[in-house]
Parts: C-alpha cells; structure tokens; sequence
C-alpha cells in the first residue's frame, strides 16, 4: 500500500489459485508501516487508486496495525483471519492451521513407521510459536505417546514420569509445541538423563508446515470468509474482523481480535485425559508381555 504495489485480479485469476498455498500477494511485516508516515503513504496510495475498501489477511501482526490503521483512515477496513497458530480472539479456526495440522499428521505418521522399526523415542517439534493447538491437534491425531505446549506446566513433569520405564521395546512419539519455554533440545538431554539406554531422535518439521496446498477445510473457510468479508463492506460495516464461532459466521471489531495465548477447555481436558490413558496403556501393555513370558 506504501509504494501504490496494486496489481488488478480477475475472476478467473482466483479460480486458478484456489489450490495454491501461501500468499499469492507476496507481504510481510513492515516496518515502515510501523511509522505514522508510512501509514498515511498507504492512505494517500489507496485514495489516489480509488480503492473504496480494505480487506486485509493476516494474524496478530495485521491486526495490530489495522488497529492503528484505523484511526487514519476513513476507509471502511475488514479483516480474515490467516495464520497457522490458530490464535486470534473472534473465530474457532483460523485460515491455514487445518492445512498445517494436516502437513504434521503426514510427517508424524511416515516419522512413527520408522520409530516402530527402530524402536526409538522421536520428540517432533510443531509449529505454532507461543501457541499450542497444532501440537494439540497433531499429537492427538497420531496418537503421540506425549504432547507438550507451553499452555501446559504438567506435560513436562507427566513426560519424564512415563519415559524413565520405557524399554525399548516400543516406539515413543514426543510432540513438542516450538512456543515450549523448556526447548526441545533441554526436553532431549532430561530423556538421556533419566533413561540413558534409549535411543533418540529430534526431527524439526519447521516450514513445511506453512507451504503446500490447502485443505479442504482451509479452502472452504476462505471461501466462506471471503465472500463475508466482501458482504460486510457492502453492508456498512468497517474495522472488523469476520471469522467462524460455532460454524456460524462472526464479526469481532478490531480492539477485541487479540492473541490468545491459552487453549480451550475442552482441548486441555482431552490432553489430559489421553495422558492419563497413555500410562495405564503402558502399564497394562508392560504387565501383559511379564504375563506371557511366564
């Protein structure tokens, strides 16, 4: 918006891109955008192209400087929520965290194949910087023997309790959050320390979580919320953001979308639940190859 860097689109030039991951608009934080100047560079551009509206795709980062944006300008502004971390006040989901659960599931389950084979113990780090759905999500999906997010101090402890009678008889799959204060490298070295025998790996899923092509669900939401977005300026309204609340569409004004750095109720309770049922399965599992044995 600064440098007037428009580029007109079609119908036909989104039917095309509909598989595509990523921003097909190529943008990025700005700094100069940060500055009062830059902003009204980008007010001045957008009133001398005749822009009547802003739709803007972003997570924490856009919408704070919607927020700001907002006291300037005079044109109305809607927002879509578009990050991975699903970690927006205002809507159940966000665009591309499905996408990005789903890329962890693959690598997780090819990763589970060869932990089975070997009989090794592999943390996997997940993407979501401070927040732990995408853990949550992925390490449920799979069936992860520990999942660990930084919205969680007992997942640690919990992890520790049940790795010091592993036997390596089995694999052992750790999820681990990036936004984990503890690090994965530090999570490593306390398995070594407490089961020196075992034999482990740390894999990184990093980027690849953040390309390829959508989900089903990423599409359809995108299709859902672009087309509210565009029925909301018609109708008047400006500084919100649209996003899904119980699969039913939801505005948010801009001064209530902020970074949520807890996970809902229901998902603690399900990682809690399946902790709990992970130690009695290795207890049952452990006291049914003694049985045999005999």
């Amino acid at each position: 918006m600064i440098d007037g860097d428009f580029t007109p689109l079609e119908l036909h030039d989104l039917q095309v891109m509909v598989h595509r991951g990523g921003t097909i608009l190529k943008t990025a934080r700005s700094q100069r955008f940060r500055q009062l100047e830059g902003r009204q560079g980008a007010l001045s551009m957008l009133k001398e192209n005749n822009i009547d509206a802003l739709i803007a795709i972003g997570g924490d980062g856009t919408f704070n400087g919607l927020l700001v944006f907002s006291e300037i300008c005079d044109i109305p502004i809607v927002g879509i929520p578009g990050t991975i971390d699903n970690d927006l006040t205002g809507s159940d989901f966000t665009l591309g965290f499905d996408s990005a659960v789903n890329t962890a599931i693959e690598n997780i389950d090819k990763i589970r194949d060869t932990a089975e084979s070997h009989n090794r113990v592999f943390i996997i780090e997940v993407m979501g910087r401070d927040s732990g759905y995408i853990g949550i999500y992925s390490g449920l999906a799979t069936a992860a023997d520990s999942i660990l997010i930084p919205e969680n101090e007992k997942d640690f402890v919990q992890l520790i309790s049940n790795i010091k009678n592993y036997n390596s008889e089995d694999a052992f799959i750790v999820v681990v959050s990036e936004g984990e204060e503890l690090g994965t490298e530090f999570i490593a070295s306390k398995i070594k320390e407490v089961n020196p025998k075992i034999d482990l790996r740390i894999t990184r899923l990093g980027h690849v979580q953040r390309g390829g092509n959508p989900s089903a669900f990423d599409r359809m939401l995108g299709i859902r919320l672009g087309v509210a977005a565009v029925n909301s300026v018609l109708a008047g309204e400006k500084n919100v953001m649209l996003g899904l609340l119980n699969n039913q569409l939801s505005s948010t004004p801009f001064q209530h979308v902020i970074k949520s750095h807890h996970v809902n109720n229901e998902m603690q309770k399900l990682l809690e639940l399946f902790s709990s049922q992970e130690v009695q399965k290795k207890e049952l599992t452990k006291k049914g190859k003694y049985e045999t044995n005999r």
